[in-house]
């Protein structure tokens, strides 16, 4: 069986993959690999988040399910006087992540692995951000949601984006248990923008 782009430690020949693309402006670099999410360029979902997702220049943020790093990098460059923590339980995609911020020469990151939330101790943030492993399971979804409300500071947000088709609707709701107020920010090809406001 092949593995998830969501195992520790994926088994997946190597294929890397180098190419440049720009993001609110700004050009990145990116290496990506077999066994991490989307390893052929930016995926769209990711994109569409990257374009909306309002980050504030001294934000604290965090990045679930980092992959190979487009989301939290693009945030680290928008919180400029910040931090963004990038987690990830994919081993090949904690190291493509460090390797690509040390690329793109942005030093205001943490790149951990971390099964979820479990290697962030208490730690608060400002903004949390994630493109979820839909695959994974609405268990795991639900879970992220639940940990970044745990994690954000009060009137922090955690944005998020979502396929209609992969369960949009019934993610929107678990928001509304969680958060105050939860907001469609954009929608676009079937994508879902989300921001949940604590």
């Amino acid at each position: 069986m092949p593995d998830h782009y969501y195992t520790n430690e994926p088994t997946a020949a190597h294929d890397r993959k180098t190419w440049e693309t720009t993001l609110r402006g700004q050009s990145f670099r990116f290496t990506s690999d077999a066994g991490v999410f989307a390893k052929g360029g930016v995926d769209f979902g990711s994109r569409t988040l990257i374009e909306a997702m309002d980050i504030p220049k001294e934000a604290q943020v965090l990045d679930v399910g980092c992959g190979y790093g487009p989301i939290g990098l693009a945030a680290a460059r928008l919180a400029s006087q910040g931090h963004v923590t990038m987690i990830d339980v994919n081993g090949r995609a904690v190291e493509l992540a460090r390797e690509n911020a040390a690329a793109n020469r942005i030093s205001n990151v943490t790149v951990l692995q971390s099964d979820l939330f479990a290697a962030l101790g208490d730690r608060e943030f400002d903004v949390v951000l994630t493109n979820p492993p839909i695959r994974a399971g609405k268990e795991t979804v639900h879970a992220i949601f639940e940990g970044a409300h745990a994690r954000l500071k009060s009137g922090g947000a955690l944005w998020i984006v979502i396929q209609k088709k992969q369960g949009a609707p019934s993610a929107k709701q678990k928001l509304e248990t969680l958060f105050s107020q939860v907001e469609e920010v954009t929608k676009d090809k079937g994508y879902r923008i989300y921001k949940a406001v604590k």
